[in-house]
């Protein structure tokens, strides 16, 4: 047997242990005496309808690991870290999402989702023993340092993170701002492991950034989903079409690299830009996880064409997004198939100021399309480009190289300007060949359907 699978046997027994006495516990508070071991089993009921008979042989078994781990292991282990790695192996054997969360780890998630946290700046969930990128945050120690979606953190420090929880290796990326830290990561295509050095900083989250491309054209950039990131794009959207001389005649939502976060802000700026109809459902083992979210405001943009751009790093709130304006065709989605993370994670706080995250129910698009493991595939495929190493790279001689060939009718000449992408088309193709092409594509939308300019965004209904 595995090292692998005989910790997740032994973590499994564990919880079963606990599992049993919490059962007892909570008898034992009614009144009522636990069972004698001579006696069946009785059923204990976890949900409606749904008991389950404890496995009273393999609690046997569990119990007499935990007395020979206790009188014969090498060191000295105390209960409460026995204890929690037993919790943490129940959970790994679950989904990579599920986790337990111990004080410290709850009150780091808390300050992430309010924008403000210390550390690196990543997104990451666990693969094989591995923590896998889900990306990195705009404007974070960790993109400055050149990590990329999709990268596999193998040692934190030169030490290896198999056998670490999702939660401990997390813990060893934070620490004190202005102190460095060096990750060993895998990138595909690369045959060689990277070591990236990073120094800590405070994270200062801004999910919102906005820009003209042109005029009557805007760059709306979501860096993650914060709970007040729905209110805070539409107030950007509305700030641009009060400054835009032209208005706004059309938008490109970047979402790459984007690895999610609150779902009510994903519904809140879905919101902003579908007047009706639904925009996910989340569907689950239990009643109350089965919910639907409806569009029921003013169209912030009022029918201007909008594209959605996404990658590989777009994943959960950003792929709800992307899937809702998708198949209400309210947008041209443009890109990379996305990450395909379509679960639903409910945070429960526990009694000692620790919680769990648990994955209680799966997302679907409007259409009924589930998003787990499969993501969402763009209606335009593009694949990044560098423009600047094809400029570079050297071209084969032709017959139209040669002095004093003969010219073709068609060919301008010498005297004729050249076409060539220059001004700020040259240097953003050169820049962001996605977003480049994002942006013909949508010029094109807006010729084949323009829209009058929009003087001012009516304020959506769901907004405070």
């Amino acid at each position: 047997m595995s090292e692998a699978l005989t910790k997740r046997a032994w973590s499994a027994l564990w919880g079963m242990c606990l599992l049993a006495a919490a059962f007892q516990a909570a008898a034992q508070e009614q009144g009522e005496p636990p069972p004698a071991t001579e006696q069946p089993a009785p059923e204990q009921v976890l949900g409606p309808g749904e008991p389950l008979p404890l496995p009273l042989e393999q609690i046997r078994t569990f119990a007499e690991i935990f007395t020979r781990i206790k009188k014969s292991y090498v060191r000295d282990v105390d209960d409460i870290t026995l204890l929690e790695s037993a919790i943490e192996g129940m959970l790994a054997g679950l989904d990579p999402h599920s986790v337990f969360l111990n004080r410290d780890s709850f009150r780091d998630l808390q300050e992430s989702t309010q924008g403000r946290f210390g550390g690196l700046g990543i997104e990451v969930s666990m693969e094989n023993g591995l923590i896998k990128v889900i990306a990195p945050i705009d404007d974070t120690p960790a993109q400055q340092a050149g990590i990329q979606a999709g990268d596999l953190i193998t040692h934190i420090n030169d030490v290896g993170v198999r056998g670490l929880s999702l939660g401990d290796a997390v813990s060893k990326m934070r620490g004190r701002p202005g102190t460095a830290i060096t990750l060993k990561v895998l990138r595909q295509g690369l045959d060689q492991a990277l070591e990236i050095s990073i120094v800590r900083a405070v994270i200062r989250v801004r999910s919102v950034k906005t820009s003209f491309l042109e005029p009557g054209i805007a760059l709306l950039r979501l860096s993650n989903f914060q709970s007040d990131t729905g209110e805070e794009l539409w107030r950007a959207v509305k700030k641009l079409q009060d400054e835009g001389d032209a208005g706004l005649r059309g938008a490109i939502l970047d979402l790459r690299n984007n690895p999610g976060g609150v779902l009510s802000a994903a519904v809140d700026v879905s919101n902003l830009f579908l007047e009706d109809g639904l925009i996910v459902s989340t569907k689950g083992r239990l009643e109350d996880a089965n919910l639907e979210y409806r569009a029921d405001a003013p169209d912030a943009l009022e029918g201007a064409p909008l594209v959605v751009l996404v990658n590989g790093g777009s994943a959960s709130a950003a792929e709800i997004v992307a899937g809702a304006l998708q198949d209400h065709r309210r947008a041209l989605v443009v890109g990379e198939p996305t990450f395909g993370k379509g679960s639903v994670q409910t945070l429960m706080t526990l009694h000692d100021q620790a919680a769990l995250k648990l994955t209680t129910a799966l997302y679907y698009t409007p259409s009924g399309r589930s998003i787990q493991a499969k993501g969402i595939t763009p209606d335009v495929l593009l694949e990044p480009l560098d423009m600047s190493s094809l400029e570079a790279a050297p071209e084969g001689s032709r017959e139209a190289d040669l002095p004093g060939h003969l010219r073709h009718a068609a060919e301008p000449s010498e005297e004729q300007p050249q076409d060539d992408p220059g001004g700020s088309d040259g240097q953003l193709v050169r820049e962001d060949y996605l977003l480049y092409e994002s942006l013909n594509l949508l010029r094109g939308l807006i010729r084949m359907n323009p829209v009058a300019p929009v003087a001012e965004a009516p304020a959506p209904e769901a907004m405070p």
